[in-house]
């Protein structure tokens, strides 16, 4: 909980003795960052306390303040949890928060923990630990998705439904081959997060404010404690870039884009003009005048958010873009829109897992919308090269007119009889007819990675295999 704060201190606890005034309301105000980045408290204390077990290990702190700290920590860490911390925005950020409460439930032995530490290289360690904590909860959140999706693929492997170019009818497929395309997507973002994860796990304790420290620390230590693969190589670098952040972003911004691109096709397969799919009512909306009406909200929210997640990588570049070395408190605006995406995403990935659970498929409707589209005309083209011996542009001719011929009597190309085609081309036969069965030309689209329902089983199968199974 947050209470009103005295504001007319006139010395500032943080900067010490260099000011004989504290800061104004609108300094104090456009300096501190307690509001937003008091979410980082839990990385704050976890790395706290693997701080003050390093001081202690290496004899620069008794063992007695060592462990009135790490009660002291852990004290503080059941009050912000149970909401009887009150975070002071007099005192800047999170940091301080945790620092000046620290003072006052054990007394002097507080003041020794930031030995050895400077709150540039403190900040960078926790943000790394909250964005490696943020790319565990995406890749957790993408693979449920990824399950969903191979779920109600495996469902309608043999669903058949117009495959698109330009939005126009193009080829059938089936709405199982359709959904994995999105568990390929999804997978290239899950290892996006993978490598984005692996290139931030080094540790900034120990940089300091940007130069080290002259006290015998073990960043190794530290590492270790903290889950890291090992301490940053370079201290002005481990204090004054954000780049594993901009990844993240980065990252969210495909990742956005793909469930943008899915939550799109949910609005329109939903709509009457398609009526291919019903969203589940708890995910959809009504119209406060119109009681006829039933809106995809959840899936035009999703779509929205990614504008979301792209201006805040466009924020953080823009924030980065001209900074010299070291700090530059320029980067203080890095947390916001970091917190945004993540929140944003987190909540599009729950809202999509359940849309694609929830939603029941109008397979005839969409069996329909294939018929009408012509959409097997290359199928027959592909029987006059292969029976024909025709030259394919040649055979892309010749369907071309049949499909005309079809428009002008009012008939799709699979109800022209054989005579209609032979006055197109004399050596169609029969067999030419038969090509034209929907269930016939899935069947045939059996090459690696087609649309044929025994391969979209068999893709199902490799998919949980390959993005579902847990590392041993």
């Amino acid at each position: 909980m947050t209470k009103k704060t005295d504001k007319s201190a006139p010395k500032s606890a943080i900067w010490g003795g260099r000011f004989e005034a504290g800061p104004s309301q609108i300094m104090e105000r456009i300096n501190a960052s307690v509001e937003f980045d008091q979410r980082l408290y839990a990385e704050d204390i976890a790395a706290s306390t693997a701080h003050c077990a390093m001081l202690v290990a290496q004899d620069i702190i008794s063992p007695a303040d060592g462990e009135a700290i790490q009660n002291g920590l852990q004290a503080i860490l059941k009050e912000i949890e149970s909401g009887q911390f009150e975070f002071k925005p007099s005192l800047e950020d999170v940091h301080m928060n945790v620092e000046a409460r620290l003072g006052e439930l054990i007394g002097e032995a507080a003041g020794r923990l930031h030995t050895a530490r400077s709150r540039n290289d403190q900040v960078a360690t926790d943000f790394r630990l909250w964005v490696r904590g943020a790319l565990d909860r995406m890749m957790g959140v993408i693979q449920a998705l990824q399950e969903a999706l191979i779920d109600r693929a495996q469902e309608h492997a043999a669903t058949i439904m117009p495959g698109y170019t330009h939005l126009q009818p193009a080829q059938p497929v089936t709405l199982g081959h359709h959904l994995l395309a999105y568990v390929e997507m999804l997978g290239r973002d899950g290892s996006r997060a993978k490598d984005a994860r692996r290139r931030l796990n080094e540790n900034p304790l120990g940089a300091g404010a940007l130069a080290g420290t002259s006290f015998p620390i073990d960043r190794e230590m530290t590492a270790r404690d903290l889950g890291f693969d090992g301490p940053a190589a370079n201290s002005l670098d481990a204090v004054s870039d954000r780049d594993f952040a901009i990844e993240y972003l980065s990252l969210a911004s495909l990742l956005a884009v793909h469930l943008s691109r899915l939550a799109d096709e949910v609005v329109l397969w939903s709509s009457t003009g398609f009526g291919f799919i019903r969203l589940p009512d708890n995910l959809s909306t009504g119209s406060s005048m119109l009681p006829q009406k039933r809106n995809p909200d959840a899936a035009e929210l999703v779509r929205a958010k990614t504008g979301r997640v792209i201006g805040a990588l466009n924020t953080l570049l823009v924030v980065m873009k001209g900074l010299p070395l070291a700090y530059s408190k320029d980067m203080q605006e890095d947390k916001e829109p970091v917190f945004d995406a993540a929140d944003s995403l987190e909540l599009c990935l729950a809202a999509m897992e359940g849309m694609v659970r929830g939603l029941s498929a109008n397979e005839y409707a969409m069996r329909d919308a294939a018929l009408e589209a012509n959409s097997g005309a290359v199928d027959l083209a592909d029987w006059m090269v292969k029976t024909l011996d025709r030259p394919f542009r040649e055979a892309h001719h010749a369907v071309g007119r049949l499909v005309k011929l079809g428009e002008e009597k009012k008939l799709r190309l699979d109800q022209l009889s054989l005579e209609d085609m032979c006055g197109v081309d004399p050596e169609i036969t029969q067999d030419a007819l038969d090509i034209l069965d929907m269930d016939r030309a899935l069947a045939a689209r059996a090459s690696f990675g087609g649309t044929a329902p025994k391969n979209v089983l068999a893709a199902c199968t490799r998919a949980r295999e390959r993005f579902l199974k847990t590392e041993e």
